[in-house]
C-alpha cells in the first residue's frame, strides 16, 4: 500500500462517493474495506434528490436513472381505503434503486477516477498528531500494514471501528418496533405501481415496486415472531389491498431501527460520514439521503484544504452543519414513524388529519418537501448565514440550479434580473477577483437578486443590493492563510 493524502475506511456508498469526489480533485485516496466481497444484500432503495445531486456531481446520475424506477407519487391507505395521495414534482421524485446497484455505479466512478477498493483489510489501531493520522490494518491472512495519511474518513457504518477507536459518543435510543422485510415477486390485480403505505389498525405495511418487476414489502411486527414467508403473506392479507400473493422470495429478514447521533463528526484529522455518525428510523427512506449529503458537504471542503484553495478553518464547519442536519432528519423520520404506527384510538385522528391535509392547498407540498430533503437547514456558521438573510443556509432554489458542466468543487455566484445591470456587473467583478473559487451564472428572471451557492448546493449568501462587500469578505475569509 502506497502513501495517500486521505484514507477512507469503508466501501459502502458514503465511502465510495467520498473517494470518487476527492479523486476527481486530484487527491490521492486509499479505500480500506473489511469485507472481502461487495455486499449483495438489498438495503437502502430510495435515492431522494439530495442524494441524486451527488450522483450528478460524479456524472453517473443518467446511468442510475436508466436502472431505477421513478415514482411520481406516494399513496397512503387506511382500513377503509385511500387516506392521501402525495404527488411529487420532478424535482422531488426519488429514484428507487437497490443499494448493490448504487454501490456498483459508485465503485465504477472510483475506478474511472483512478482509485480502487482494497478489500479484506480491517482497521485495528488509529493515532493522530497535529498534521498526520497513523492507522494499522490487518487482513484475513493476518498480514498487517501501517499507513500514514493527512486525513482519515470513517465511513464504516453503524458499528464503526473508527468511531469506537476515537471514543466518540454515539447517543440515542432504539426504536421499539421491529419490522419484517421481504423482496420478491408480487401478483394480484391490486398490486401497487408506486410506493404505497398501509396504515391499518393491525399495523403498518409498505409495498415498494423495485426495478425489474420485484417488490419490497416491509411491515411492523408487534410480537416476538421472526420473518417468514407466511408472516409476510399474512401481513399482505390483513393489511394490504387484498388479493396479493408474494412468491419467488429473494430476501427475507427482520430489522429494527434506532435514533442515534454522535456528539461530533470530526476529531482532529478524522471525520465521520453516514451511518458511522447517525442512524434513524428506516421509514421515509432517508438513510442514503443523509449520508450522501454528509459526503457532499465534506468533499469540497476537504479537497479545497488539501489542494490549498481553502483555509484549514473551513473544516470547523463540517461537524456542526451535519450534526444539525442529522438531528433534523431524526426528528422528521421519528415523527413519521410514530404517526404511521399510532395505535387506536390515535390512528383515527391520524387518518382524519391525512384526509383533510390532502385537500388543503399546501398540505401535500409541505410533506413532499420534507421527505424529499428540501428543508434541511444549516445553523449559523461562516458558511451558513454570513448576511443573516432569509433563505441562506438552505438548499438552492430550483431557479438557481447550477448549469450543466459546473464543477462540483467551486462556488457559483448566480444573478437574476437585467444581464447588464449593476448587480450583474458587480457579480462579474467579484467572480473575476476570486477566479480560483467562484464561477458565474446568470438566470433571466424578473426579480433582481444574487445568490452565492456553495459547492454542495447550499446558499451561503443572498441579497438584492449591488454592494457585494459582505460576500467579498466571505470569499476572502476562505483564502488560505497558512499551510494545511
Amino acid at each position: 500500500m502506497g502513501s495517500a493524502q486521505v484514507v477512507i475506511v469503508g466501501a459502502g456508498p458514503c465511502g465510495l462517493a467520498t473517494a470518487a469526489l476527492l479523486l476527481r480533485q486530484g487527491i490521492r485516496v486509499r479505500i480500506l474495506e473489511a469485507s472481502s466481497t461487495p455486499s449483495q444484500g438489498s438495503r437502502a432503495i430510495m435515492l431522494w434528490p439530495p442524494a441524486q445531486d451527488v450522483l450528478r456531481d460524479l456524472e453517473i446520475l443518467a446511468a442510475a436513472q436508466a436502472l431505477a424506477r421513478r415514482p411520481d407519487r406516494l399513496d397512503y391507505f387506511g382500513d377503509r381505503g385511500r387516506l392521501a395521495r402525495v404527488r411529487l414534482t420532478a424535482a422531488q421524485s426519488p429514484l428507487v434503486l437497490p443499494q448493490p446497484r448504487t454501490d456498483a455505479l459508485l465503485e465504477e466512478a472510483v475506478e474511472k477516477a483512478g482509485g480502487r477498493v482494497e478489500r479484506g483489510w480491517r482497521l485495528t489501531a488509529l493515532t493522530q498528531s497535529d498534521d498526520t493520522v497513523e492507522v494499522t490494518a490487518r487482513n484475513e491472512e493476518g498480514h498487517q500494514v501501517h499507513l500514514r495519511t493527512q486525513w482519515l474518513v470513517g465511513a464504516d457504518g453503524v458499528h464503526s471501528t473508527v468511531r469506537d477507536l476515537l471514543g466518540i459518543t454515539f447517543t440515542g435510543n432504539p426504536l421499539p418496533t421491529r419490522f419484517a422485510l421481504a423482496e420478491g415477486q408480487l401478483t394480484g390485480a391490486q398490486a401497487p405501481t408506486t410506493p404505497s403505505y398501509y396504515l391499518t389498525s393491525r399495523g403498518g405495511l409498505v409495498i415498494a415496486p423495485l426495478p425489474g418487476g420485484c417488490v419490497r414489502v416491509a411491515g411492523s411486527i408487534h410480537d416476538g415472531r421472526e420473518t417468514t414467508e407466511q408472516l409476510v403473506q399474512d401481513m399482505l392479507d390483513t393489511r394490504g389491498p387484498g388479493g396479493l400473493r408474494m412468491h419467488q422470495f429473494q430476501a427475507l429478514t427482520t430489522f429494527s431501527s434506532a435514533e442515534r447521533v454522535v456528539d461530533r463528526m470530526r476529531a482532529g484529522r478524522v471525520l465521520l460520514v453516514g451511518d458511522a455518525a447517525h442512524t434513524h428510523s428506516a421509514i421515509g427512506g432517508q438513510g442514503l439521503n443523509l449520508g450522501l449529503q454528509d459526503v457532499r458537504n465534506l468533499a469540497w471542503k476537504l479537497g479545497g484544504v488539501i489542494t490549498g484553495k481553502l483555509d484549514h478553518a473551513i473544516m470547523d464547519t463540517y461537524s456542526p452543519e451535519r450534526i444539525a442536519a442529522a438531528r433534523q432528519v431524526i426528528k422528521t423520520t421519528g415523527a413519521i414513524t410514530r404517526v404511521a404506527l399510532a395505535p387506536p384510538p390515535w390512528n383515527l385522528l391520524r387518518n382524519a388529519v391525512l384526509r383533510v391535509a390532502e385537500r388543503t392547498p399546501h398540505g401535500p407540498h409541505w410533506y413532499a418537501a420534507r421527505v424529499a430533503g428540501e428543508r434541511i437547514r444549516y445553523p449559523i456558521t461562516p458558511l451558513g448565514r454570513p448576511q443573516g438573510r432569509r433563505g441562506t443556509g438552505f438548499p438552492a432554489p430550483t431557479w438557481a440550479a447550477p448549469p450543466a458542466g459546473h464543477a462540483p468543487d467551486r462556488f457559483l455566484l448566480v444573478t437574476s434580473g437585467p444581464p447588464e445591470g449593476p448587480l450583474a456587473r458587480a457579480a462579474d467583478a467579484t467572480a473575476q477577483r476570486h477566479t480560483s473559487l467562484v464561477s458565474r451564472h446568470h438566470v433571466p428572471r424578473r426579480r433582481t437578486e444574487f445568490l452565492l451557492l456553495r459547492p454542495d448546493g447550499y446558499v451561503a449568501a443572498r441579497g438584492t443590493s449591488a454592494d457585494l462587500t459582505p460576500t467579498e469578505r466571505l470569499l476572502a475569509a476562505l483564502t488560505p492563510t497558512t499551510a494545511s
